[in-house]
């Protein structure tokens, strides 16, 4: 039994987990997926947003300019690579000026400080690869870039040390509402909770559906807070993003989000230096059906090429180690959804989090456990450690500094991924932690390893080795993201017809 079940482990999920987490209850987040960051969270512009584009007085512009505020101290408390370099959204035309106007007053009227507008010369002096036709830009200081993966990663186990519980391969399967609690299947296993909170992406309009399904007559009352979500609920339609990765040889291409002014699909294709070297180009804005549909198009990667040319010249995609594309949970009315479903049902929507989902989540994170702490009656703790330290960082040390790693564990010096010079002793670390790695794609998203130049072409068999040493696991047990992605299926010589008469042998 617990207070409260939290389903969905991205970045909004687990940062409601670690806010819920100061306070005195029971919190389990329950995972469809094998690891933390596995949807949304996982494939993004990793941008920390100003707060300039979204509508003054949405929830959406609120959560955004007091979640940036939150990011950068965040990053602070739980370790995490953040770099607040500001933000550019570059007009290529004289007869666009108006729409650089439009986005200083939304972004005014929405509290994000020290916005203006800069001239070409300016602008030029701040970023020499500037478009030849660009003519002005709105400059926001207070944007920047993160980690998404180590950001998400960094609250969970923050929010597991201060007591949350997290159960991966668990998608919910089947709920009932009986005496006022919730009685919850996930991963096989029937749970109850007095409150859950829906965190599910894409899918959190039909986990909406599956819950309010099960209510009877008599939760539907006047709802215990002020945001309150209708019972017939809302439409998420999945909104694909494709991206260019860049090398770290053209990471100071850019040193600035360089943003496109912005249309009705989003913010256009930008430009940007990432918190680990990398320079990022994209995304697109399609809509799709499919909630699974990642996959990457000539079409689309050609738009975007295209379309990044516009605000910065000679982009260097020849460079180019990786293409991916992530799914935005868009909503028509394009706000956030959160609040208690109407009633006094217990249930919380944390829904339609797309762009700035990744840069509100902190205030995304206190709003919604203000509201289910109130709910369930839980104080806050008196005593609460929001900190963490994250990895060492071997490819950010001196020789120096990595030497007295290497003296305090040996394991230090052998570098198993050397596109990112990632240490053994860096990945035994991420098998360890709570929840920690126990899959190739997890063990990137912790220490990077895999996410260089040869995109694990050289490291994934040894990063395998210390899978299965540390875990226990047989080579046919380690996965690339989670159960039905297993690299190795047999040995060649079980599968070698033994010649006839040969005890021993086994068929073909």
């Amino acid at each position: 039994m617990y207070d409260v079940i939290i389903v969905g482990a991205g970045v909004s999920g687990c940062a409601i987990a670690r806010e819920l987490s100061r306070h005195d209850c029971s919190v389990c987040v329950v995972e469809r997926d094998e690891d933390v960051c596995c949807g949304t969270s996982k494939a993004n512009s990793a941008i920390v947003h100003a707060g300039f584009d979204a509508e003054p007085g949405s929830l959406m512009a609120q959560l955004n300019v007091e979640g940036n505020r939150l990011m950068y101290e965040w990053a602070r408390e739980l370790d995490v690579r953040c770099d607040q370099c500001g933000s550019l959204v570059v007009c290529v035309s004289e007869d666009d000026r108006e729409g650089l106007e439009v986005l200083r007053r939304r972004g005014e009227a929405n509290g994000v400080p020290d916005l203006r507008i800069i001239e070409r010369e300016e602008l030029l002096g701040m970023e020499p690869n500037i478009s030849d036709e660009a003519v002005a830009a709105l400059w926001a200081p207070t944007g920047g870039i993160v980690d998404p993966f180590g950001l998400t990663v960094a609250m969970a186990e923050n929010a597991a040390a201060n007591g949350v519980e997290f159960r991966f391969c668990a998608p919910v399967s089947d709920v009932r509402r009986a005496d006022g609690c919730w009685q919850v299947v996930a991963g096989g296993q029937a749970l109850q909770t007095r409150a859950v909170v829906n965190a599910a992406g894409v899918y959190s309009d039909d986990i909406h559906s599956l819950f309010v399904g099960a209510l009877g007559d008599a939760d539907v009352a006047p709802a215990a807070c002020g945001h309150v979500v209708p019972t017939d609920g809302f439409s998420i339609i999945p909104r694909k993003g494709e991206y260019y990765l860049l090398d770290t040889t053209a990471g100071q291409h850019v040193r600035h989000t360089i943003f496109m002014l912005p249309t009705k699909m989003g913010k256009g294709v930008l430009v940007s230096p990432t918190v680990h070297g990398n320079l990022i180009v994209g995304p697109t804005a399609t809509d799709v059906e499919d909630k699974e549909s990642t996959d990457t198009t000539a079409e689309g990667l050609a738009e975007v090429a295209t379309k990044s040319a516009l605000t910065v010249k000679n982009v260097p995609l020849r460079e180019v180690i990786t293409t991916f594309a992530g799914l935005r949970a868009h909503q028509s009315a394009h706000d956030f959804v959160i609040g208690e479903v109407a009633g006094d049902t217990g249930l919380f929507d944390c829904a339609a989090i797309e762009s700035p989902g990744l840069t509100s989540s902190p205030a995304i994170g206190r709003m919604l456990a203000d509201m289910v702490a109130g709910y369930v009656g839980a104080p806050e703790k008196a005593e609460w450690d929001g900190t963490r330290t994250g990895i060492p960082s071997v490819s950010d040390l001196s020789f120096d500094e990595w030497d007295a790693l290497c003296q305090r564990d040996p394991a230090f010096g052998n570098v198993i991924c050397r596109c990112r010079r990632i240490s053994e002793a860096q990945i035994v670390d991420a098998i360890h932690r709570v929840p920690g790695a126990r899959s190739l794609d997890a063990i990137k998203r912790r220490t990077f390893a895999t996410a260089g130049r040869c995109q694990g072409g050289f490291c994934t068999p040894k990063i395998m080795e210390i899978l299965e040493r540390e875990l226990g696991m047989s080579p046919q047990e380690v996965t690339k993201r989670g159960p039905g992605s297993e690299l190795v299926v047999g040995y060649n010589k079980d599968r070698i017809a033994a010649p006839a008469g040969d005890a021993e042998g086994g068929e073909a």
